[in-house]
């Protein structure tokens, strides 16, 4: 697994499949791990890039707080040591404003970009009501990926998959040093300066449902985007998961538009 340094953390990404480059972007929490779940619905036409950037279980850095721009950063020189652009690049959550600004910053290394389930500005008093009360709950382990769970996903897609599988969800969030400081990028984070920058062909994609960020963060990033694509499914902010097929469908249709 390749690995490097960039400013003050080590980060290392997987590689998997074959074909044009595609890098998928995680949100908050452990890692690229969250995309394993439809990996193989781009493995087969893609090489795909899994950045763990920092904040997420691999990485390792000296623990200060971390910038949208440090992340964007950190895809840039992932695309850049894999030699392989300029890269098609997914970002799901808080991967969403990363990619947005990594296009901006290095629009060389970006050929095509979809945000999925973002936000560009923390000016929503939801999502920060929302991301401090996810912090207050760092001291009980089990509350903290209760709340984070229950919110993730759609109440339909809770009653689908059944108790059992949703208590087993709790365990994947943790209140790690690294996620915590995701939690407050969150906070604090504006790309609304960089939006104009993009050149990239883009495809914004919202979930109706969501619980996490509010589908009206995810429009109001689409509108900042200019000439960008716009579409919604009908889920939680954990989208992929929800709706693996329609979701997949979705990227691969705008990738591979001439």
């Amino acid at each position: 697994m390749p690995k490097l340094t960039v400013g003050n953390a080590t980060i290392s990404y997987r590689v998997e499949g074959s074909g044009p480059v595609l890098v998928l972007v995680h949100g908050a929490g452990p890692g690229s791990i969250m995309w394993d779940g439809v990996l193989d619905r781009f493995t087969d036409r893609h090489t795909v890039l899994l950045p763990d950037l920092a904040g997420s279980d691999p990485a390792e850095d000296d623990g200060s707080p971390l910038t949208i721009e440090a992340l964007a950063g950190q895809v840039a020189a992932v695309i850049e040591d894999s030699g392989t652009g300029p890269a098609d690049v997914v970002g799901f959550s808080l991967g969403a404003p990363t990619v947005a600004a990594a296009a901006a910053l290095r629009p060389n290394l970006v050929r095509r970009l979809v945000p999925i389930a973002g936000l560009p500005h923390a000016g929503d008093e939801y999502v920060r009501q929302y991301m401090t009360a996810w912090l207050n709950l760092a001291g009980t382990p089990e509350g903290f990926g209760r709340f984070a769970t229950v919110t993730a996903y759609s109440r339909q897609f809770l009653n689908q998959i059944g108790h059992d599988a949703v208590e087993q969800a709790h365990a994947f969030m943790r209140p790690t040093d690294g996620l915590l400081r995701q939690i407050d990028l969150v906070r604090r984070i504006d790309i609304r300066p960089l939006l104009p920058r993009i050149e990239a062909p883009t495809l914004v994609i919202g979930a109706t449902r969501d619980q996490t960020i509010p589908v009206e963060n995810h429009r109001e990033l689409f509108a900042g985007i200019r000439g960008s694509d716009y579409a919604e499914l009908d889920t939680g902010h954990v989208a992929m998961a929800e709706r693996p097929d329609e979701f997949a469908k979705l990227v691969r249709d705008f990738l591979h538009q001439a």
